[in-house]
Order: C-alpha cells, then sequence, then structure tokens
C-alpha cells in the first residue's frame, strides 16, 4: 500500500497547481497578435535562486523558454520571450510578444532550488488565444454633449477587414470603414491602426444614445454599453453693480445674492406697513378728537339750558308784584 500510495502523490505533485509556494494571476484570455505579461511572486527567501519560464502540461517535462541566468537558452523564442527578476519587490515578470493560436497552453512561474529530492517552487496558468473581436472596457459613460471613445481589439487574422460600429439590434445602424481604416460622420469616427485596434470616438452625445453597440471585424463582434448622463445644469450669479455696468438697467428685485442683504421687495413691504400703521393711528385719534368736541358741546348745552329754567309760577304769585325799570322816565313805570 506504501508504495502505490507514494506514486499517486508524486503522480499529483506534477499537475498543474499544486505547488502553492509561489503566485500569480489566473488564467487568460487572448486574442491572437497580442502580448502580454504575467507577474510571479515568490517568497523571500528565494532572492539568490534563478528563475524560469517554461511551457508544457507537466512541470518537469516543461519547455524552457526563459531563464534569468541564461536568457539565451531558447533561441527559438528569442525576442518573443523576456524574464525580468525584481529582488526588491519579491517578483520576477514574463513578457510574450505577438501571440498565435499555437501559443495556447499551461504555462509555469519556476524558482530553481536545487536537488534530486527538492521540488521547486512553481505556479502554473493557462493561457488561451483565440481569434476573434473584444473590447478594452465594455461599459463606457459620459455626459450629455460631452465625447466618449471604445477600444476596439481584433486579432491578427482579422487586420485586413472591413471594421463596424453598429447600434444593437439595427443591423442598418452599422458604420464601416474605407480602404484606409477609417469612417468620419457628425457624431462618429472610427480609427483602424492597421494591427490590433481600432478605435471610435462618438461625439455630442445626446440620451438617445444610450445603449448596447457593438464593434466587429469579419464575422466577429464584441458588446459595449454606452450610457449617457444628464448634464449637469450651473446657475451664474451676477453681483448688482456688474449688471449695472453690462446692462445699465434697474435690477430685479432679486438683484443680488449678498445673504446679509434685503430684496426689495422686503423694503417697500416695510415702508407700507408703517405708512398704513400711521394711517390707522391718525384715523383714530381723528375719531377720538371727534367725540371728543361732540361730547364738550352737548355738555355746554345742557349748562345753558339749566341756567334759563324758570320755576313754574303759581297762580296768585304775580299779585302785587312790581316791575321797577331803571333808567326809564318816572311816567313810563307802569303797575302790572
Amino acid at each position: 500500500m506504501t508504495l502505490p500510495l507514494l506514486l499517486i502523490i508524486l503522480v499529483l505533485g506534477e499537475l498543474p497547481g499544486s505547488y502553492c509556494t509561489m503566485k500569480t494571476v489566473g488564467d487568460l484570455s487572448l486574442l491572437e497578435g497580442q502580448s502580454v505579461t504575467v507577474p510571479c511572486h515568490y517568497n523571500p527567501q528565494y532572492i539568490s535562486h534563478v528563475k524560469y519560464w517554461c511551457y508544457g502540461r507537466m512541470k518537469d517535462f516543461c519547455s524552457s523558454l526563459a531563464r534569468t541566468d541564461d536568457p539565451t537558452s531558447a533561441p527559438n523564442v528569442k525576442g518573443k520571450v523576456t524574464i525580468a527578476d525584481d529582488p526588491t519587490q519579491h517578483v520576477f515578470t514574463v513578457s510574450m510578444q505577438n501571440l498565435t493560436e499555437g501559443d495556447s497552453g499551461w504555462y509555469w512561474c519556476g524558482v530553481e532550488l536545487g536537488g534530486m529530492w527538492v521540488a521547486d517552487s512553481t505556479a502554473s496558468l493557462y493561457i488561451s488565444v483565440i481569434q476573434g473581436v473584444s473590447v478594452v472596457n465594455s461599459m463606457v459613460s459620459a455626459d450629455e454633449g460631452r465625447s466618449v471613445t471604445v477600444q476596439c481589439l481584433y486579432s491578427k487574422n482579422l487586420r485586413s477587414s472591413e471594421k463596424r460600429w453598429c447600434r444593437s439590434g439595427n443591423w442598418n445602424s452599422c458604420m464601416v470603414t474605407d480602404s484606409e481604416g477609417t469612417f468620419s460622420s457628425r457624431n462618429v469616427l472610427i480609427h483602424d491602426d492597421k494591427n490590433s485596434m481600432f478605435t471610435v470616438t462618438l461625439t455630442q452625445l445626446e440620451m438617445r444614445d444610450s445603449g448596447w453597440y457593438w464593434c466587429g471585424a469579419g464575422q466577429q463582434h464584441g458588446a459595449v454599453h454606452v450610457s449617457v448622463t444628464p448634464q449637469a445644469t450651473t446657475r451664474a450669479t451676477v453681483s448688482p453693480v456688474q449688471y449695472l455696468k453690462t446692462t445699465g438697467r434697474t435690477p430685479s428685485v432679486m438683484g443680488t445674492n449678498d445673504p446679509h442683504s434685503r430684496p426689495v421687495w422686503e423694503h417697500l413691504l416695510v415702508v407700507c406697513g408703517i405708512v398704513l400703521l400711521v394711517m390707522t393711528v391718525s384715523l383714530a385719534l381723528w375719531k377720538l378728537r371727534k367725540h371728543y368736541k361732540k361730547k364738550q358741546k352737548h355738555q355746554r348745552t345742557n349748562e345753558t339750558n339749566d341756567n334759563f329754567t324758570m320755576c313754574p309760577w303759581r297762580e296768585g304769585d304775580y299779585k302785587n308784584t312790581s316791575v321797577i325799570f331803571l333808567n326809564a322816565p318816572a311816567q313810563q313805570v307802569q303797575m302790572l
């Protein structure tokens, strides 16, 4: 039981991803003709060790593509694969140029530890090289009235194909590049670099431009969503002095933005309130004065009547009564 178990452990130990002392990125999917740079992180105790990059299903049988101690160890890939170590960051990077479909497969980051019974520190990833079209950013946005640029990538076999920009669901909306790899309209510009990417620039965006689009080459295409956001509205403020200088007209009742000043209409209300109060007080005083004069007149009338009131004469009171008129001739005096 010991020998079969040991064989199983050895076989499993050769499978990709079985060594975890080193870390790298996950699996990658790239377009043909593109380049890639892969970081390989190792432990600090491996600073002085040789680092390598190899290709193959199993680590012990993989083909070495680059080593830090001998950069020319793989002449067949010279210039296509480069390796560089950064001991201060405990990472070495591997760059691969102009990938083709034949480059798809398992790759290994490795630190050579040496010794027959000591396994190297490794990490694996799968790189898939495909033909087609993709976009750098599948979700783009811009404010209304502004511009936005979409970057569309394509594989090597599509370099000579015409490039298209279409609104999803509407084939009649497609805009196609000419023989020079360009297209220009009032609000759409397309430029093809004839290598691996063409760009689509949308100008003077409107709210109705929001939606799904796709950029295509040959029979391949990649989807992208364009989002147009409403433009923020800002209201300019003009001081009363500047307003008078520029227009020469009377500023409006709200012609000041000074938080400590009052609008003109508030001053008018205050003046009107004061005038109304004065008029009310004046009217009240006038009515009181009129009432007082009427009362005084009534009192004087009553006093006069009291002074001229004569007691009634009883019968016989006038008998033996004589009336003497002073300063009158004696012969004019008569007895009543």
